[in-house]
């Protein structure tokens, strides 16, 4: 497998395409919240950029539950893992694992299970009314594997926490949640200069606010029925939206709080890949600011020099 990570505003999906393109393979969505239908605009889902040179590649883990579910990691290996062995069944000798969020991809190249937990009340309880630094320091002092980069609701915090204790309680009885065996990946990861992600971040969110319609996609979700509250779980432009919908926000507020929000977001993804060379793995860096076909160029040859290993 091919595993590509890099933050959020990096060209990862690009990359990907032109790379299963000149493989004839397949991508693997590693986001987190491309699984949602109907959330496109947010998450920066356009399946536009799947199709290069008259050719669609064929992609999976997107658009795979509604808009408003509580989508969770436990769901998604699941989901990974069949869309992988279908992929691997139909020869292709590469699959690509293209995306941000550090989690799940790490989830997968160590074959790391999270089991399906039900609700804790009383730890739930516990948690009530701590500020969201607070609960992702608590979060991490769980370990490595407990992501804290998504996380910018209390809602999802504490629901973090709610796992990463019972992973903690079961491990200490001695129970193993290892389901999956790893998956051998080459990993590559698109890095921009500090200026270059902020400048990318900036000028996109003002495209998606200003031409792309997001205030409307949200405004069009509540009005299907979804409460706020679940949009506000989502995070990033969901959770800033929906509070200027509500009028808690004004529009230069949102725009001001979202842009700090994304560049803090990207950072801690950047933390997230960084850590992963710590926890054992090698990540081979490619420059983002190089053209596409070189970038595609430099990726090939990584393939190659990993392959005669």
């Amino acid at each position: 497998m091919i595993t590509l990570l890099g933050p959020t505003a990096s060209g990862k999906t690009a990359l990907a395409v032109r790379l299963a393109h000149r493989l004839g393979s397949e991508i693997l969505s590693a986001d987190s919240r491309q699984v949602y239908r109907g959330m496109d605009v947010g998450t920066g889902k356009d399946l536009s950029e799947y199709t290069y040179e008259g050719t669609t590649i064929p992609y999976h883990l997107i658009n795979i539950v509604p808009a408003g579910t509580k989508y969770n990691l436990f769901a998604w290996q699941h989901a990974f893992h069949e869309a992988y062995a279908a992929i691997r069944e139909r020869g292709i000798q590469h699959p690509i694992l293209c995306g941000g969020t550090g989690l799940y991809a790490e989830a997968v190249l160590r074959g790391y299970h999270l089991p399906d937990v039900a609700p804790n009340p009383v730890l739930r309880e516990s948690l009530q009314g701590l500020s969201l630094a607070s609960l992702r320091e608590r979060l991490t002092s769980y370990g490595p594997l407990h992501n804290d980069t998504d996380l910018d609701s209390p809602q999802r915090a504490i629901r973090a926490i709610e796992i990463a204790d019972y992973i903690q309680r079961e491990h200490l009885a001695g129970a193993d949640h290892t389901e999956y065996e790893p998956i051998e990946s080459l990993i590559l990861c698109i890095t921009l200069p500090r200026e270059e992600r902020r400048a990318r971040i900036t000028a996109r969110l003002r495209q998606r606010l200003d031409e792309g319609d997001l205030i409307g996609e949200v405004q069009r979700l509540i009005d299907s029925g979804i409460a706020p509250e679940d949009l506000i779980y989502y995070g990033l432009e969901y959770k800033f939206v929906t509070q200027h919908l509500l009028g808690e926000l004004t529009r230069d507020e949102l725009f001001t709080a979202l842009e700090t929000a994304i560049h803090q977001f990207a950072k801690r993804q950047m933390t997230w890949f960084r850590g992963m060379e710590r926890r054992g793995f090698t990540l081979h860096y490619i420059d983002g600011l190089l053209p596409r076909e070189e970038q595609l160029s430099q990726a090939l040859e990584y393939l190659e020099a990993w392959e005669q290993k």
